[in-house]
């Protein structure tokens, strides 16, 4: 397990389908999520059952509270490449909405990048965000990130156009 101060991250256990499909259920939790079609939960304990080994080149990691141990969310690091040195941070997510606010996110958005650069021997961690999810830039910010980039209305969420950000963080920006 990869610990922090709030938070420990871990592979994802069949056990977690049931809380990640009330998760992207939630229009709130969702809301800057790429829309896909609704399945039913059935499916998605099928999936969970059947989900790939976590490698280097792409791993889902749960997040849990140390205090208590709840899982609360989750968060996707891929499109590694080990030559360059870099990877993308493709998501993100405190689903448990009792534990939004409490820098949960920020430390394991923290825990995540130290393990690309220490472990991983990364030199650059980057990601797409939706730049009116002013609470998601915020933490970003917190954690080093920078943008580097926008990509004007690339995000449709609830019928409205988005810039996306490009937001980039070099291993010695990390704080």
């Amino acid at each position: 397990m990869l610990t922090g101060e709030r938070v420990r991250l871990r592979a994802l256990e069949p056990a977690d389908s049931e809380p990640l499909w009330r998760w992207y259920h939630d229009p709130e939790v969702g809301r800057w999520m790429d829309a896909a079609p609704p399945i039913s939960l059935a499916q998605n304990m099928e999936k969970g059952a059947d989900r790939p080994r976590n490698t280097f080149e792409q791993m889902v990691l749960g997040i849990e509270t140390i205090e208590g141990g709840r899982f609360i969310g989750y968060v996707s690091l891929g499109d590694t490449d080990l030559i360059q040195g870099e990877a993308t941070l493709q998501s993100i997510a405190i689903g448990d909405r009792d534990h939004w606010g409490g820098g949960h996110a920020t430390d394991a958005l923290r825990v995540i990048c130290r393990y690309a650069f220490e472990e991983m021997g990364l030199h650059r961690v980057t990601l797409w965000v939706v730049a009116a999810n002013a609470a998601a830039v915020r933490v970003y910010e917190k954690v080093g990130f920078v943008v580097e980039g926008r990509r004007r209305e690339a995000f449709r969420a609830r019928g409205k156009r988005h810039d996306l950000l490009m937001m980039g963080l070099l291993e010695s920006e990390l704080t």
